[in-house]
């Protein structure tokens, strides 16, 4: 066998040991995103759920809601602010609720409500502010692009 013969081969086996290294990495990768979704949900997951939440509950609250929703509504937002797992996210909650209560009047009441809670819990950690005349297309409708559909 001559020299450029083996080093081809030689090439072509390093080829291949790479991509065998790359998928295995990828395995590994793919094996420890598995094993950390099934670890308890640290901070951020569990605020990002939360929001999720919340907007999507708001969104689908009543245009129209009776006295009883009302109250419902009200007394939920009070008691997710005492249950909270992240104790000092609950005591900020609270605080924010003594000088602004939710807005549960209607669908767009308690839509734009939590969406200023949540810019005030933004501004505080220095995160991005959302523009709250899309909160229906965010958390009802999807993005007007049609990439929700």
């Amino acid at each position: 066998m001559d020299e450029g013969a083996e080093e081809g081969g030689a090439r072509k086996g390093a080829a291949a040991g790479s991509a065998a290294t790359e998928e295995a990495e990828q395995r590994r990768a793919a094996a420890a995103a598995a094993a950390a979704a099934e670890c308890p949900a640290d901070r951020e997951e569990l605020g990002r759920s939360t929001w999720t939440f919340l907007h999507t509950m708001a969104a689908y609250y009543p245009e129209q809601p009776s006295a009883q929703q009302r109250r419902d509504m009200g007394e939920l937002v009070r008691l997710f602010s005492r249950f909270y797992p992240c104790e000092d996210c609950a005591k900020d909650m609270r605080e924010r609720l003594e000088t602004r209560p939710p807005d549960t009047s209607s669908r767009c009441g308690l839509s734009q409500w939590m969406c200023g809670l949540h810019n005030d819990v933004n501004r505080r950690l220095g995160k991005p502010q959302f523009d709250c005349s899309r909160v229906d297309e965010r958390w009802k409708d999807g993005w007007s692009d049609g990439s929700c559909d």
